[in-house]
């Protein structure tokens, strides 16, 4: 059984959507970038202490850990503080291209995988009363970046290039890949 290391609604849709069985056991683990650690070493190292945080538990699993980050002019945004984070970030996104990344990891019987899925996104300008408006509706608190490109904020994307289910949260035809590399699918 794929064990899925997130509580994460987005991720579990994005793998039911693609018909992947799954069960959920969310990692509580520290979501933190490490001093002078680049976003994709970032993103890789937190899928995998999240899949790990799982595995020590359920060892005879196969355990899959992502974590998606979003970086613009080098700088790592998680998921907002506050509302005033969330305004500042969106002001940083706000007519600029920026990268999402999500890394993964899959592990089973003690096999480790890692990688990870690059998608640029193009964000529109967005008007101080948008972004005053968008944060007071709650739904960029708990994204990378502060903004959810399946919700209101896909107003504000024109364009991407590459795995838009990469900027949703989990780079599903990756996933499937790493699946049957290890005979899983």
């Amino acid at each position: 059984m794929l064990i899925l290391a997130s509580a994460s609604p987005r991720r579990q849709e994005l793998l039911r959507s693609a018909r992947i069985p799954f069960e959920v056991q969310p990692a509580h683990t520290p979501e933190d970038p490490l001093p002078g650690e680049d976003a994709r070493e970032c993103a890789e190292r937190l899928a995998r202490e999240k899949a790990l945080a799982i595995a020590e538990q359920r060892p005879k699993d196969v355990v899959l850990g992502a974590d998606t980050v979003v970086v613009i002019d080098g700088q790592i945004l998680g998921k907002p503080t506050d509302a005033a984070d969330a305004a500042r970030m969106l002001r940083m996104l706000s007519g600029r291209e920026h990268q999402v990344i999500t890394g993964v990891c899959l592990l089973t019987s003690g096999r480790c995988s890692v990688a990870s899925e690059i998608t640029v996104v193009t964000m529109s300008e967005i008007s101080e009363r948008e972004i005053a408006d968008y944060v007071a509706s709650g739904e960029p608190m708990d994204k990378a970046g502060a903004y959810a490109i399946q919700g209101i904020a896909s107003r504000w994307i024109p364009r991407i290039e590459g795995d838009y289910s990469n900027v949703v949260g989990l780079p599903v035809a990756l996933v499937y890949q790493m699946l049957r590399e290890q005979g899983l699918r």
